[in-house]
């Protein structure tokens, strides 16, 4: 998945990351003499603000910088941008967020323009497409509770490796998590941030790379995390990856599909969503799990999930129910198409004419692109990091090159999956919180998989530690006004927990 998450599919030996610290001007500062890919990025650019809050003035530090990474031979084979926001006059035990996106291949700039950064970028009035985006400042940036370092993973943003090669020994589960918690170590032990509680944020891959930096975290870092927030996330491929054949895994799905239909419609009401929600995990689960139905059965059974989700019923009965590879291209009407980021939303297809969806994606290939450029700008006039270096928001190639479970795409990504990590990681960190949001028509990531995740977490473990929130919207809720003040509202309360 880009951006958020990109349904796309010899292995290479993984470098080891030297245990030793660089010396502190080493890590903070850019070194004249360095050449290659690293000689285009300048030294780290250190600015004051002052950001206007519901709660008042607040004034902050930035940082646009880099860390770096070395072999055991020593030598640096890889630099990882980040931002970070310190609040002045913090106090030892504030908060500290490590937020990063997920792909695997995308950057940063969504959470950091759209979510929880002091400066965002809306899309709506005259850049509702996309076309002419003005960045404004955010008085429900997270800031407001928690310091925030925001992490582009190597391939993303401006975070490079040395070569080519050395790239694609971290384009894989293990070494990308092992690299981010070493980043995240770096930062840690030269910012005087160790007594901070320590959180981290992540969205659609970027929530389960969270889980699995959180336990890099702890087990290679000796650092304990504090809680994650995973937003709009991916927890176990077995749900995502075959889902046109799997009973359960379409049952999870299929509330998604209804809440986006509901939106479509402009009739979106959450007591018939929840009646959705109860069809789908009893007759419609049932029977797909079963023998195809026959006769008034059949026509009942296919008309109801036809009306549900704005299918024809001659698609569903095609389908035998098992709708989810269809949906994007047959739920929106005849030449229309809709985006599995937020199948609320219909824009005319390009390709009308062919029997499968061959269209960008309306979302993540069109208006969101405009967070690269924008943020690529803020850098330069606010931030002062001013580099030639294209800022990649996403890296295709890092997606296709991506090791999951031991190989690429297929089998791999289905065997994929963090609900071990997050059981491990509840039961020896006594305090340790976790947050899971979605938007109720994101149909990549439904928010249906997360529940059952949730609702099968040991009850010990889970009580009055773990929560699921949705709100309206897609896999980038936070586009809209209305549902990134809730957010805020709730992630605050989740800090404020403590």
């Amino acid at each position: 998945m880009l951006s958020c998450f990109v349904l796309v599919t010899p292995l290479l030996a993984l470098p080891a990351l030297g245990q030793e610290q660089p010396p502190r001007d080493e890590v903070q500062q850019q070194q004249p003499s360095e050449e290659g890919i690293f000689g285009l990025l300048p030294a780290d650019s250190v600015t004051e603000h002052v950001l206007q809050t519901r709660e008042g003035e607040l004034a902050y530090t930035a940082t646009a910088g880099t860390l770096n990474l070395y072999g055991q031979d020593g030598k640096q084979n890889a630099k990882i941008f980040y931002t970070a926001y310190k609040a002045k006059d913090r106090a030892p035990d504030r908060p500290v967020t490590f937020a990063f996106n997920g792909g695997p291949g995308a950057a940063s700039a969504y959470l950091h323009l759209g979510l929880v950064g002091p400066t965002i970028l809306p899309f709506q009035g005259e850049n509702s497409d996309g076309t002419r985006p003005e960045l404004k400042d955010n008085p429900e940036s997270w800031l407001a509770f928690t310091d925030l370092i925001l992490i582009d993973p190597i391939g993303t943003g401006w975070s490079r490796a040395a070569n080519d090669d050395a790239a694609g020994r971290y384009y894989n589960v293990r070494q990308d998590a092992e690299s981010i918690a070493k980043a995240i170590a770096l930062y840690v032990q030269n910012n005087d941030v160790l007594a901070a509680p320590k959180y981290l944020l992540g969205e659609s891959y970027g929530g389960f790379r969270a889980a699995k930096v959180a336990v890099a975290m702890k087990n290679s870092q000796n650092m304990i995390p504090a809680g994650i927030i995973m937003v709009s996330p991916l927890i176990e491929g077995r749900f995502l990856f075959g889902l046109d054949q799997d009973p359960l895994a379409s049952a999870l799905q299929f509330p998604a599909l209804a809440a986006a239909e509901m939106e479509r419609r402009g009739s979106f009401e959450r007591e018939a969503l929840r009646e959705a929600e109860r069809f789908a995990m009893n007759e419609y689960l049932t029977t797909l799990a079963g023998p195809a139905p026959t006769g008034p059965e059949a026509e009942a059974f296919y008309s109801r999930v036809a009306s549900l989700t704005g299918l024809p019923m001659a698609v569903v009965e095609r389908t035998r129910g098992f709708v989810s590879d269809v949906y994007a291209k047959e739920a929106g009407g005849t030449g229309r198409i809709v985006s599995p980021y937020d199948a609320g939303l219909s824009l005319p297809d390009a390709y009308p004419e062919s029997g499968i969806g061959r269209n960008d994606d309306p979302i993540l290939d069109g208006y969101t692109r405009a967070y690269g450029s924008a943020f690529a700008d803020y850098a330069r006039d606010t931030l002062g990091f001013d580099t030639p270096m294209t800022y990649t928001l996403l890296n295709e190639d890092v997606n296709r090159r991506w090791e999951w479970n031991g190989g690429r795409g297929g089998d791999s990504r289905a065997t994929a999956g963090v609900s071990t990590d997050i059981r491990d990681l509840l039961s020896v960190i006594p305090s340790f919180k976790l947050m899971v949001v979605h938007g109720y028509s994101d149909i990549l990531t439904p928010y249906g998989m997360s529940r059952y995740v949730i609702d099968h977490l040991p009850p010990e473990l889970a009580r009055d530690r773990v929560s699921l929130k949705v709100y309206r919207g897609g896999h980038m809720f936070y586009t809209r006004d209305e549902d990134r003040r809730a957010m805020f509202e709730d992630a605050r309360a989740f800090y404020s927990d403590d």
